[in-house]
């Protein structure tokens, strides 16, 4: 069994756009701008062994703000600049009432089944309390970043980090 760190996108790897203190995705790829250190922290956690899983709510394609095909192209760009192994994408709304919609595991646990993961080595790095909950719930490490938004905190992550590369510092230094 693999060992992965599952991420969430915007506001992990990616800058979100941050509106009345709420995070958003950018619009397009001319609004796409990767974090600082969050490539190399990638690298990093690459070179130690662990897939890399992106696992992203995109619901603004299901509330018609947003086309499905610029989360692609954005997810393109991404994948341009972050070894990542896969990105999964939750298109749906809250009220659509799927498996894949964060906070439920449903990526997670199909991203497991396909690459045979051990959840229970591996590790969820997310800005959002539903990142983590989804984490737990599919039985990860979880991880959380504090960007400090006007929104519900996480109850209880694993552990709490400023940016991707203390996160990734952090589980390189705990991994099993």
């Amino acid at each position: 069994m693999r060992r992965c760190v599952f991420l969430d996108r915007d506001g992990v790897l990616n800058r979100a756009i941050v509106r009345g203190g709420l995070p958003y995705p950018p619009a397009n790829p001319s609004e796409f701008e990767l974090l600082p250190r969050a490539a190399e922290a990638c690298v990093a956690l690459k070179s130690a062994g662990f897939l890399l899983v992106v696992v992203t709510n995109q619901p603004d394609v299901a509330r018609g703000t947003q086309t499905r095909q610029a989360v692609e192209s954005i997810n393109a760009a991404l994948a341009a600049q972050i070894p990542v192994d896969s990105i999964r994408v939750c298109y749906h709304d809250g009220k659509d009432g799927c498996a894949c919609r964060k906070p439920l595991p449903g990526l997670l646990l199909e991203a497991a089944r396909e690459f045979e993961i051990d959840l229970a080595r591996s590790y969820m790095v997310g800005d959002r309390w539903k990142d983590v909950e989804a984490g737990t719930r599919a039985g990860c490490t979880t991880v959380f970043l504090d960007c400090h938004y006007a929104e519900k905190q996480p109850e209880s992550p694993d552990h709490r980090a400023d940016s991707l590369a203390e996160a990734a510092e952090w589980i390189l230094s705990h991994k099993t």
